[in-house]
């Protein structure tokens, strides 16, 4: 099982099959738009950009689990990331990272890439998931480690 086993609801509504990205590196991350760490969404338009057009796609899920930071529904987010940080990169729907209710996504990310001292949840919104071309989950970085510090490890699994 990888990456690409998966599907999940876009932003707009439609499911989508993430075989989609087969051959792409993907950098996966829980958003919110009402978090500390939101500016956040500036530093992955920015790695989308400098890296998409050699394979990279960001993929953004958004989530309220972490003191209720994405309160809205998906037209509020949409518009949000776009009108404040130009994002151009996928969004979808909200989703749970934690517990019973927890998207099957974000269970298997965390099994594959356990976080410090080895826990299977996720702490915080703006958790980062770098993901091979292959679909394996290649790194886990946490909230505090901004996409721009990640952008050499991106580059490392990207065809020259």
């Amino acid at each position: 099982m990888n990456i690409f086993d998966f599907q999940a609801a876009s932003l707009a509504g439609p499911s989508i099959d993430l075989a989609r990205y087969r051959g792409q590196v993907l950098l996966i991350v829980n958003t919110a738009s009402a978090c500390g760490f939101t500016p956040q969404y500036k530093g992955l338009e920015a790695v989308y950009r400098r890296f998409h057009a050699r394979g990279l796609a960001v993929l953004g899920f958004p989530c309220n689990q972490f003191g209720h930071q994405e309160p809205g529904g998906e037209a509020e987010i949409g518009a949000f990331c776009e009108e404040n940080y130009g994002v151009t990169f996928p969004l979808f729907a909200k989703v749970d990272v934690n517990g019973a209710g927890a998207h099957p996504l974000f269970r298997y990310l965390k099994h594959a890439a356990p976080g410090v001292l080895g826990t299977k949840l996720i702490k915080w919104n703006f958790t980062k998931f770098l993901v091979g071309r292959d679909g394996a989950v290649v790194k886990r970085y946490g909230p505090r480690t901004k996409p721009e510090k990640i952008a050499g490890d991106i580059e490392a699994l990207l065809p020259r």
